[in-house]
């Protein structure tokens, strides 16, 4: 069942978790270090029309605060309070065109600051903060003026009389606060399951629209409407590919007329309060699989529950891919369209001309979200709470002529979300079909 517009604002992180969080990642950097986090950016359309805004996922993540212009100091062990945040101070004159803004007043009562002061005083505050501390956490190369702005601080600190006590050393953020996001707790997991019923019930909308004589993007238009109506907003741009379009992995264009006799690729995901869902489906336009269509998709969905099996604790992340990719060379050389066997298929990569990608990536607050793949060198072992996607897919190019025309511009993915259990997996988006006979038959009842 989708969540009503009420329940969905009782999903969200609460404040006790995302001081958890901040006292987690403090505990793990140690009392002689200071912890930046910069609010993202509003970016420019053109002329004056900004993009939708989205906050950073590390910044988010940390504090849940949703505005730019914004500067998040963590100073573990700091007397007078280890949680600062700068921001907008409220300017009557600015929220009459743009809206309230929070606050620092608002910032330390509702989102559990310590402290907060006006970003416009940041340069007068901060640096006598950092002064005395041993490192700096923080992402390097994310956000240029940051950057600038942060090695400003450092050279007042070495101008000061005397010397200033500058920070030895300067640590990329990531290596700490992305291990941590990695692992979802039963909040997190409840808005990741709310957001897959978003992307479900959006792909089951669209599929009934999705006939012969319209457009991709009257598909996408119906996506769209099902997500916002349910207070979400599209994890990414949507891939709505017909026919031959969808050999194109990361198909954008969405325009062309959906034709009798094609597939159609739906890759398309709800974010519900920034956390991500992730679904692909691949169906018969005119309501039944031709007999090439059905041959390939059998195969990629054999490939895909196969790879599900392999998502577990203790497997390696790579168990997914590797069974995906046995399944998929022994359907492509039992068809024809590889020679040889599957081992050779495997060895030589081969079976790369019909599915380049992997099989899958972590999934959270990013669509591709944080988090090692590989811990010394080795494929990193799955554990409780992590979530990812199962991804296999075939893809044969028009202008493949190595292979019968039949199978010429044919492309399908099959995507699913699935969080490791401590017994084995959940399946959070299982409800789109994904048997081609169910497909079949709910085509046929449209």
């Amino acid at each position: 069942m989708i969540p009503t517009a009420p329940a969905l604002a009782a999903l969200a992180i609460s404040r006790e978790e995302f001081a958890r969080r901040r006292h987690q990642l403090m505990q793990m950097a140690g009392e002689d270090a200071v912890l930046l986090v910069a609010a993202a950016t509003e970016r420019m359309r053109n002329a004056d029309a900004a993009w939708p805004y989205r906050q950073d996922s590390d910044f988010h993540y940390l504090g849940g605060f949703p505005e730019p212009d914004a500067v998040l100091a963590l100073l573990p062990g700091r007397r007078h309070g280890e949680v600062v945040l700068f921001c907008r101070e409220r300017d009557p004159a600015r929220e009459r065109w743009h809206g309230q803004s929070i606050g620092t007043e608002r910032a330390v009562a509702e989102y559990g600051m310590d402290d907060a002061f006006p970003i416009e005083d940041i340069d007068d505050i901060l640096p006598g903060m950092i002064e005395g501390r041993g490192r700096v956490y923080c992402h390097f190369g994310r956000e240029p003026e940051f950057d600038a702005q942060l090695l400003g601080w450092m050279r007042r600190l070495r101008q000061l009389r005397g010397g200033g006590v500058v920070p030895k050393e300067f640590v990329a953020l990531g290596h700490l606060l992305h291990d941590l996001r990695l692992y979802k707790s039963r909040a997190e997991l409840k808005l990741m399951r709310a957001s897959a019923a978003i992307a479900v019930e959006a792909h089951l909308a669209a599929l009934q629209v999705a006939t012969p004589g319209r457009h991709e993007y009257e598909v996408e238009a119906e996506l769209l409407r099902v997500i916002r109506g349910r207070g979400a907003v599209p994890a990414f741009p949507p891939i709505i590919a017909g026919g031959a379009n969808a050999c194109v992995m990361h198909y954008q264009a969405n325009r062309a007329p959906l034709n009798t006799g094609d597939l159609l690729l739906i890759d398309a995901g709800a974010e519900l309060d920034c956390y991500a869902s992730d679904i692909s489906r691949t169906f018969p336009l005119n309501g039944r699989y031709s007999r090439e269509q059905r041959a390939l998709y059998e195969v990629v969905l054999a490939a895909q529950l196969a790879a599900i099996d392999e998502v577990r604790p203790g497997q390696p992340f790579n168990a997914a891919h590797l069974a995906a990719v046995r399944v998929l060379a022994e359907g492509l050389c039992q068809l024809g369209l590889l020679k040889g066997d599957a081992d050779a298929a495997i060895a030589d990569g081969s079976y790369q001309r019909f599915f380049p990608a992997k099989t899958g990536h972590w999934l959270g607050l990013d669509v591709h979200d944080v988090g090692d793949y590989r811990l010394d060198g080795e494929s990193r072992l799955l554990e409780p709470d992590m979530v990812l996607t199962v991804e296999p897919g075939l893809y044969v190019a028009p202008d493949d002529r190595t292979v019968a025309e039949r199978w010429r511009g044919i492309g399908i993915r099959i995507e699913d979300d699935v969080v490791v259990t401590r017994d084995g997996n959940e399946v959070l988006t299982a409800a789109v079909p994904r048997d081609a006979d169910e497909i079949e038959a709910l085509l046929a009842a449209r």
